[in-house]
């Protein structure tokens, strides 16, 4: 953990945000005490929107019908 004051931070901020960045944790101190840390910010994950897919898939009409090759177990 890297504390840093708030004037080295607003000098070196390039820097700060390339370590944590990088998982180091940096917490920006002014009269001694904490004010900010800074962290990484998790990408978003997009969710599918529903029926996006609309119009991709198709299904057969005889998707349902009996296999050829198990008709004698149909019997």
């Amino acid at each position: 953990m890297q504390q840093i004051t708030l004037a080295e931070a607003s000098q070196n901020l390039p820097e700060l945000i390339e370590a944590a960045l990088s998982g180091e944790e940096i917490i920006i101190i002014k009269d001694n005490q904490p004010l900010v840390k800074l962290t990484p910010v998790s990408p978003v994950k997009h969710r599918p929107k529903y029926g996006s897919a609309k119009g991709l898939v198709t299904i057969s009409d005889d998707f349902d019908a009996p296999l050829e090759d198990f008709k004698e177990y149909m019997e």
